[in-house]
């Protein structure tokens, strides 16, 4: 009856521990639509657009915590349309990320997303100019294993660049401050590998 009731307090115990923290890495394929291009394309402008929309990829790591709390960085990089005006026209973004995620008792999950970092814009990984960046929005996360997460996020991502003047000579987000905000939704289609942290 003893080896009983210490077996029972043994299981008990075992099982009253909180779920783990996990070391979050992966990536995601990025759909970055051109909402509003603002001072970067002004209606004024000789020249097309030099900054549309585009795609690429996002590359991330970071921290998640047993209460469902997400901190960690990306860096993304994207091609854009800029109407023939760059070689290759490369958006990157440097993003510090927080996630809130909610659990609905399945392996599905919605989660929120928020970010601000640092956004460099030129042709072939050259910053023509620089900026500021934002995120914010959310999504479905699914788990069909205890490692491996998919999901679909939306955001809204505006972008805050500095003043430039481009390969043809056209006065680029030159607005109040010498600044241009341009405003962007992204889609992306996540995939995550999560592991176990060790206890203390």
């Amino acid at each position: 009856m003893l080896a009983w009731c210490s077996l029972a307090s043994a299981e008990e115990k075992a099982t009253s521990f909180p779920p783990p923290d996990y070391f979050v890495t992966g990536g995601a394929l990025v759909a970055e639509g051109a909402v509003s291009s603002g001072d970067v394309c002004p209606s004024s402008a000789e020249n097309p657009c030099i900054l549309g929309g585009g795609g690429g990829l996002a590359i991330r790591a970071g921290y998640r915590s047993n209460a469902d709390w997400y901190l960690g960085g990306a860096y993304e990089f994207s091609r854009h349309d800029a109407s023939n005006l760059l070689v290759l026209p490369i958006l990157q973004q440097i993003r510090f990320e927080a996630r809130r995620y909610f659990a609905t008792g399945t392996t599905l999950e919605f989660v929120l997303d928020a970010g601000y970092g640092l956004v460099l814009y030129g042709s072939e990984w050259r910053a023509d100019t620089v900026g500021l960046g934002g995120s914010l929005g959310g999504g479905i996360e699914l788990q069909p294993s205890p490692g491996l997460i998919v999901g679909l996020h939306l955001l809204y991502r505006p972008i805050l660049l500095r003043g430039w003047v481009d390969s043809v000579g056209q006065d680029r987000a030159g607005g109040d401050g010498g600044v241009g905000l341009a405003h962007f939704c992204g889609l992306e289609l996540v995939l995550e590998l999560q592991n176990p942290l060790p206890r203390w």
